[in-house]
């Protein structure tokens, strides 16, 4: 494969195994690659942009070490890097002013460059949105269990009731951990039972989302990389896996499967309809037919990847060193 012109920046942590396998798949076909985490800027990340008549940004992003042209670069993986990382002699209101001028010029001409993308920072935010995911999957050809969001507790009890309490479950909307002084805490997805809907008093306190439990066998996790997809087919072998995989993974079984045709037509509009390049995609499997449940722009594979051989790892550096997006 002949490797386009350009430069490869990928905004990632500064521990993360899987970008570390994709730099050194890079590394190997001879691909420049800049590196680096968003908590460097502004104290070990710089930027010096210019804009004249013509409408391109110029100059330089660059470290202590490292710099790349900024006409240079062809593909940007934003991989969930960590946020900005400001003095420490900063007030909070000033560390807040910080933050936003960073994120609206830091940010902003970096999104102004004509480069592809893994994924937009602007895309990925608006895709996180559960809600929009149910709906763009529904108009998109999926399918997706009935599904509430409430600060009712009547409209909760409502529902539960119209599904039967074994029948719903309850799930974040959100990354499911939180840590309350040192102690982590994790929220999985979770089945209600008739004691749960005498105690639905907790669902006025914010925003609680119900689904219909889809009667699944197995799960699947779909990785998009572009035009190609991988789908690994998850089985849970204990009780509290098959409600919630993420809840005992030693209890977790995987195959790479063929991705049926109607999901991958699905996925197909689904992704470009959010302006996505890459998506980790989840799925309830019940008499072999996938149910939609959610969407990550940033969703792991790496140990899926260390399971099954599935190539992601290459299939990543195909697509960052495609020239798609320039001028």
């Amino acid at each position: 494969m002949t490797n386009p012109p350009g430069t490869v920046v990928i905004f990632a942590q500064e521990a993360d195994a899987p970008v570390d396998a994709v730099v050194r798949e890079l590394d190997q076909r001879g691909v420049e690659v800049f590196r680096a985490d968003t908590a460097w800027f502004p104290r070990h990340l710089s930027l010096e942009a210019r804009l004249d008549g013509d409408g391109r940004w110029r100059g330089v992003l660059f470290t202590e070490h490292r710099a790349v042209d900024l006409e240079d670069i062809a593909s940007i993986w934003y991989r969930d890097p960590s946020a900005f990382a400001f003095p420490a002699t900063l007030t909070e209101v000033e560390r807040a002013y910080a933050h936003r001028e960073a994120r609206l010029g830091f940010g902003g001409v970096l999104a102004a460059l004509p480069a592809l993308w893994v994924n937009h920072p602007n895309r990925a935010a608006d895709a996180m949105f559960k809600p929009l995911q149910l709906a763009t999957a529904a108009a998109c050809g999926l399918r997706i269990a009935p599904t509430l969001v409430t600060n009712s507790p009547a409209a909760a009890s409502r529902f539960a009731r119209e599904h039967g309490a074994a029948t719903t479950i309850c799930k974040s909307f959100g990354p499911n951990t939180i840590t309350e002084g040192v102690q982590l805490k994790i929220a999985y997805t979770r089945r209600l039972d008739e004691t749960d809907l005498d105690e639905l008093d907790g669902v006025a306190s914010t925003a609680t989302q119900l689904q219909r439990w889809v009667d699944k066998t197995r799960e699947a996790r779909v990785i998009v990389i572009g035009e190609r997809m991988v789908t690994i087919a998850i089985t849970a072998d204990s009780p509290a896996a098959h409600v919630d995989w993420r809840a005992d993974f030693a209890a977790l079984r995987y195959q790479l499967v063929d991705t049926p045709p109607e999901v991958e037509k699905g996925l197909r509009r689904y992704l470009n309809t959010l302006g996505l390049a890459y998506a980790a995609v989840d799925f309830a499997i019940a008499k072999d037919r996938f149910w939609f449940l959610e969407s990550n722009s940033s969703g792991q594979y790496g140990w899926l990847e260390a399971q099954t051989g599935a190539p992601i790892t290459t299939a990543l550096a195909d697509l960052l060193t495609h020239p798609r997006g320039r001028p």
